[in-house]
């Protein structure tokens, strides 16, 4: 199966560019468990066995906990007969509904790193992203701290979320950066420079909300929007997210349109 999108390599696998982000996947506002949880579920195999999405996203903070245990419980059977790579961040939290807070001390990152593994069931974390830098902590102590866990296999690769080309820059003197993960889309192109910058290092950049707000799925605008994004670049992998089947089909329909 050709995934819509084409293919890219990020931490040593061969997935969909068109990736898939399950922050939606939690309950109203990615807090708590989502009301049904078969529905969730139904979206994340569908993009899996359906469309051959195999880039799948998430983060401890989603829920906070929830949607990757979502995702333990979801792909038993299929993580191991597919070349799936299954992303999750640490070092943010979650105080409440709409609140989030980075949370980086080396001592919590250890803590976050070893409940998502609890939480996927898997011994190996595939990539872990620093969710966010912590203004209070040093960026290197952060980095260092998973840099410890990736020696002792409990991480295979490690990536940066909402960083700019200094930090990006900073951490390849600690770790091989295996991917970028930013806000980018036709609503907010402010970070066109590393993208740039991820390019000539060899990063593969993902791009979180490419569709905006949603503003920019309405009336077929999804195709256009998610193109523009894979017209930057082999190296960017959009990551568009949803908790609805019809919603994930109009996403997939909208790059296979001629």
């Amino acid at each position: 199966m050709t995934p819509p999108g084409g293919t890219i390599s990020i931490a040593g696998k061969t997935v969909s560019r068109l990736g898939f982000g399950t922050m939606r996947l939690a309950g109203r506002d990615s807090w708590g468990m989502p009301a049904n949880r078969v529905e969730p579920m139904t979206v994340l195999l569908e993009a899996i066995r359906v469309y051959g999405i195999t880039h799948i996203d998430t983060a401890d903070a989603y829920g906070p906990h929830t949607v990757e245990t979502l995702i333990r419980d979801c792909l038993p059977s299929s993580r191991f007969d597919l070349e799936l790579l299954i992303a999750t961040k640490v070092g943010m939290v979650r105080p409440g509904p709409n609140m989030w807070a980075p949370l980086g001390r080396p001592a919590y990152l250890r803590a976050a790193v070893e409940g998502s593994l609890r939480r996927l069931g898997v011994d190996q974390l595939d990539l872990c992203y620093l969710h966010r830098n912590d203004p209070s902590v040093p960026f290197l102590d952060q980095v260092g701290a998973l840099a410890e866990l990736r020696s002792e296999g409990k991480i295979a690769h490690i990536g940066l979320s909402k960083v700019g080309p200094a930090e990006i820059d900073r951490a390849t003197e600690v770790i091989p950066v295996a991917a970028v993960q930013n806000k980018l889309s036709l609503e907010v192109q402010d970070d066109l420079g590393t993208v740039e910058h991820c390019r000539a290092l060899g990063i593969p950049y993902v791009a979180y909300s490419p569709l905006g707000t949603g503003t920019l799925a309405k009336n077929g605008g999804a195709g256009k929007a998610l193109r523009w994004l894979l017209d930057l670049g082999p190296h960017v992998a959009p990551m568009p997210g949803t908790s609805n089947t019809g919603h994930l089909r109009e996403l997939v329909d909208s790059l296979t349109a001629d």
